[in-house]
C-alpha cells in the first residue's frame, strides 16, 4: 500500500471531530464532508490494486475528494460555523492533495 494511506486514515481520525462540530451548524455540509472523506482512502486503496488508466482514475477521484473536504472546511468556516482550522491540519490535507494529484498524472 502507498505510504500516503496510514497518513490519510490519521487525518479523517482528526477531521471527524470537526465534521461533527459542522454538523450542528449544517448537517448537509457534513454529510458531504464525510462522504468526500471515506471517498478518499477507498479510491486510494483501489487504485492501488488497478492498472494504467483505471489506477490514475481512482487516484484522480481521491484528489477531487480530498480537494472537497477542505472546500467544506472552508464553507463552514465563511459561514460561520467553524473557526479557522489548526495550520497543521491544512498541512496535513495540503499533503493528501498534493500527492493525489501526483498520482492521478
Amino acid at each position: 500500500m502507498l505510504q500516503i494511506y496510514p497518513f490519510i486514515l490519521e487525518t479523517i481520525t482528526i477531521l471527524t471531530p470537526l465534521a461533527a462540530q459542522i454538523a450542528r451548524g449544517d448537517a448537509d455540509l457534513a454529510r458531504q464532508m464525510r462522504r468526500a472523506m471515506t471517498s478518499v482512502p477507498l479510491n486510494v486503496a483501489e487504485g492501488f490494486c488497478s492498472q494504467g488508466r483505471n489506477r490514475k482514475s481512482r487516484y484522480y477521484t481521491a484528489f477531487g475528494s480530498a480537494r472537497e473536504v477542505l472546500a467544506c472546511i472552508e464553507v463552514a468556516q465563511d459561514m460561520g460555523i467553524i473557526v479557522a482550522i489548526e495550520p497543521r491540519l491544512c498541512d496535513r490535507l495540503d499533503r493528501i492533495i498534493r500527492t493525489l494529484c501526483r498520482l492521478s498524472r
